[in-house]
């Protein structure tokens, strides 16, 4: 008589060996969920203590901002409108579903289009 531990191997193995035929599908493919990378940037981060934030701006019809800077760099989610940010000299417009890759350097960030506009800002600043 088999022993019980010698069972659940041999099902194990049969339940192995019959998962292996079944191609893999990835969670996008199972629910129809379309994942898209918006940006992608290599880090070498200053400290091993950030201070990661994540911040919603609403600028209302042609607002510009004053120069400034943020604490740290990081992508930028424009949710609606269309911005134009000014940053080393160039500027640069971006649309609702764009995003872009801010230094944390002096710039400025001015409501170009025909209604208020969103963006969200992924902060990743020095911890304190």
């Amino acid at each position: 008589m088999l022993k019980i531990q010698t069972i659940k191997v041999i099902l194990a193995t049969l339940t192995a060996l019959c998962l292996s035929n079944i191609p893999a599908v990835s969670a996008q493919e199972k629910t129809g969920l379309n994942r898209n990378v918006l940006l992608e940037k290599k880090l070498e981060l200053p400290s091993p203590n950030i201070d990661a934030k994540v911040i919603r701006v609403a600028f209302p019809f042609g607002f510009k901002t004053p120069w400034h800077t943020h604490e740290g760099p990081g992508p930028r989610y424009v949710v609606k409108g269309t911005l134009k940010v000014v940053e080393h000299g160039k500027a640069t417009s971006y649309s609702a579903g764009q995003v872009f890759w801010e230094t944390g350097e002096l710039m400025s960030v001015e409501n170009v289009g025909d209604d208020a506009a969103e963006l969200i800002i992924f902060e990743l600043a020095p911890g304190k």
